[in-house]
């Protein structure tokens, strides 16, 4: 799908498009918007800029060289941006192309922050989002608030994790132990939310320090526009600061739930060694009694049975009270 965005005063406007007059929108245009291209609509952007489209495969490269590049006279940069945070986290590519004051972005997912940028984009009395260089800057500031939302619940949500995991009031050892069992999937889940969280940030530092580079000029609208793009840079290496002081919380997390997982466990095995060392001599006195000796005097004494029995219980008692003792039960 084509969308071409038009400035209509102090805002974005949609505006329609001819395929078979490439010239149409090169005057008016401020931002060709390809989501999962046809070749058509790829080749008709191309005719109306004079660039060529990378493709999915090529948007998907992470060599620096393949993601951040200058190509006849035109600025192609890709960052890696969240899709789908709400049901299954993915990382998709989301190239920039800058040519002449137009914007073009190409993406085969669509990322919440897109459709954010363009609300905000199209109402009047709003920021004037007048070139494609502008665009990108406001398209970027969506990224980052939604990250830095992403960020704030996921650290909320790392918070519940920790208590659940060291104020755990659940008695019973199968279920604490399942418990714990969820929370690690939980753990997963988060600490994957938090890498792709920190690649997208990183990215998106790489961007703008690369399109600073190539930004040239000293009119105050080129101080402006590289002032911004470093207040862009400081928030993404401060939300990317933050993602990993997450990480490593996820970390501690999930080293303590396997830790405590480890002590149900001996705690179990330990009771079957403890059970094992108790029931170990009233075994041995039954077996002493249980053999088919012929000459076995207790066999015809009439307090034998009762002996037997009273050696039985005193041989396990005094281990148990042994090993009370000694703390270890």
């Amino acid at each position: 799908m084509l969308r071409i965005f038009t400035r209509d005063g102090d805002r974005l406007v949609l505006s329609t498009y001819d395929e078979n007059d490439p010239a149409t929108h090169i005057g008016g245009a401020v931002w060709y918007d390809l989501l999962s291209p046809t070749p058509a609509e790829d080749k008709f952007t191309e005719s109306c800029l004079g660039v060529s489209i990378p493709t999915r495969e090529e948007m998907s490269d992470i060599e620096p060289s393949a993601r951040l590049y200058n190509e006849a006279g035109s600025e192609f940069m890709t960052i890696t941006a969240f899709a789908q945070f709400d049901s299954d986290p993915a990382k998709t590519p989301v190239t920039f192309i800058l040519r002449n004051n137009l914007l073009v972005t190409v993406r085969y997912a669509e990322p919440r922050p897109f459709a954010l940028f363009e609300m905000r984009a199209r109402k009047s009395n709003g920021r004037v989002y007048g070139t494609g260089e502008l665009v990108m800057v406001g398209i970027l500031e969506a990224f980052i608030d939604r990250l830095a939302q992403i960020l704030e619940s996921t650290g909320d949500e790392i918070d519940t994790i920790s208590r659940e995991v060291f104020r755990n009031k659940v008695k019973k050892p199968t279920v604490k132990s399942r418990d714990l069992q969820s929370l690690i999937e939980q753990i997963g889940r988060k600490g994957d939310m938090l890498t792709l969280a920190r690649e997208s940030l990183l990215s998106i530092v790489r961007l703008t320090s690369f399109h600073q580079t190539a930004e040239a000029g000293n009119s105050k609208a080129a101080k402006d526009m590289r002032q911004e793009l470093k207040v862009l840079q400081r928030d993404a290496s401060a939300l990317s600061d933050h993602a990993s002081f997450l990480s490593n919380k996820i970390n501690f997390l999930l080293d303590a739930t396997l830790g405590l997982i480890n002590l149900e466990q001996n705690q179990i095995i330990k009771i079957f060694s403890v059970a094992a060392v108790v029931f170990l001599p009233p075994t041995l006195v039954a077996s002493v009694y249980g053999m088919n000796f012929d000459f076995m005097p207790e066999l015809h004494w009439g307090a034998g049975y009762p002996w037997a029995l009273g050696v039985m219980a005193l041989s396990a008692v005094l281990p148990y009270l042994f090993f009370k003792r000694k703390g270890w039960l």
